[in-house]
């Protein structure tokens, strides 16, 4: 892996925690270094949690194959999603018990 890849897949990865902003609108902790992690995070448990119904259930579905870069769209979108989720409840849980 080259560096020109390396930089392709971190903006992937933060296009794809933008677009979980963009369906679920909370503030992002951090701005964008919380954006960059997000988008991070977001990828590995996407991929891991398809992996898992793969494996599980047999779920194979085209559109969790498409990739851009060695990066998957979908499950890096959903999982950023569900990484933004699960940091905004948990902060906001966090500040509601002071």
């Amino acid at each position: 892996m080259d560096l020109t890849t390396l930089l392709l897949q971190l903006v992937i990865a933060i296009l794809c925690a933008g677009m979980a902003t963009v369906l679920l609108p909370r503030r992002v902790p951090g701005k964008g270094i919380g954006l960059i992690i997000i988008g991070l995070i977001g990828v590995f448990v996407g991929q891991w949690v398809v992996d898992l119904l793969q494996e599980t259930y047999g779920l194979s579905l085209a559109v969790f194959e498409y990739e851009l870069e060695g990066v998957p769209i979908l499950p890096s979108i959903l999982g950023s999603l569900l990484v933004l989720y699960v940091v905004t409840a948990l902060l906001r849980w966090g500040y509601g018990n002071r």
